[in-house]
């Protein structure tokens, strides 16, 4: 029952948080490209990383408050459904490259991210 609990409070922050932080990337860089949502995925993919390692290595933490982090705040905070349907409409509004440069940027330096959160953790 705390594990459930634990996912939806943390996936109310963790879509807070997206809400936000959307909100003042497309303030400052527009929405003529899904910058928003790039970099909320890669935020959500260094902070997944890290994250995972510390509370599996270093950090004692209970399984329902890692959960809660992990699959509540990552989960609402990072956005691939998102993320899907963005390439999807520059696809289809003839932005073929931007879309392609999209799902590269987004996967490659994802998992940059996510690498290099673990690393961090790893090796503080």
């Amino acid at each position: 029952m705390w594990t459930y609990i634990a996912i939806a409070v943390g996936g109310t922050l963790g879509c807070w948080g997206r809400f936000a932080m959307a909100n003042l990337v497309q303030a400052i860089y527009g929405r003529d490209f899904p910058y928003a949502t790039l970099s909320i995925n890669l935020l959500g993919s260094f902070l997944m990383g890290f994250l995972f390692i510390e509370t599996l290595e270093r950090l004692t933490v209970s399984p329902a408050i890692r959960t809660g982090i992990l699959t509540g705040v990552l989960g609402g905070f990072t956005t691939f459904s998102t993320f899907e349907m963005e390439t999807l409409l520059l696809a289809e509004q003839g932005d073929g490259l931007k879309a392609v440069l999209y799902v590269v940027l987004s996967v490659g330096l994802g998992f940059l991210g996510a690498f290099g959160g673990a690393y961090i953790a790893r090796n503080l």
